[in-house]
């Protein structure tokens, strides 16, 4: 089985994990934007990992990211609460990966994953940064991404 034939078999119970993990975290602004929409939010984060594996392309999940990042932005999410959603999505996929495929796919599956979710933080952050230099911005907590780091 490859790598996307895998996601996309495996993609009803990643993105329920998924959910659950973000229903725990109790994220404020996901909690007001509801349940079905928090969903269908995961679910299109999802899509463009499986599309990006599949294609071996940065560029679809960039362009998300960044969309995403000015929409979430300006509805007032703390860019800890977005980031948490690629948090718990990449989490669900890596638990998935080491549980269920063989040991020599490891690497790969959990290189392109990591590679195509950690492009959207990376443009995601950047873009939250970019608009928060521009403006006063209460949307952009720095502190929360620190917290329980050492050194």
């Amino acid at each position: 089985m490859t790598i996307v034939q895998f996601l996309q078999n495996r993609a009803g119970d990643i993105l329920a994990e998924a959910y659950q993990a973000m229903a725990r975290a109790r994220l404020k602004s996901y909690e007001t934007a509801g349940v079905e929409q928090t969903k269908q939010r995961l679910r299109a984060l999802y899509d463009l990992v499986v599309q990006g594996v599949h294609e071996r392309n940065l560029a679809p999940m960039r362009v998300y990211a960044k969309a995403i990042a000015v929409e979430r932005f300006e509805s007032g999410f703390d860019l800890w609460e977005v980031q948490t959603a690629f948090n718990v999505l990449e989490e669900a996929i890596w638990l998935h990966i080491m549980k269920e495929l063989p040991p020599a796919q490891f690497a790969e599956a959990l290189g392109l994953v990591s590679t195509i979710l950690g492009a959207g933080k990376d443009t995601l952050a950047r873009t939250y940064i970019g608009l928060a230099s521009k403006t006063h911005a209460p949307s952009l907590n720095v502190q929360s991404l620190f917290a329980g780091t050492e050194g």
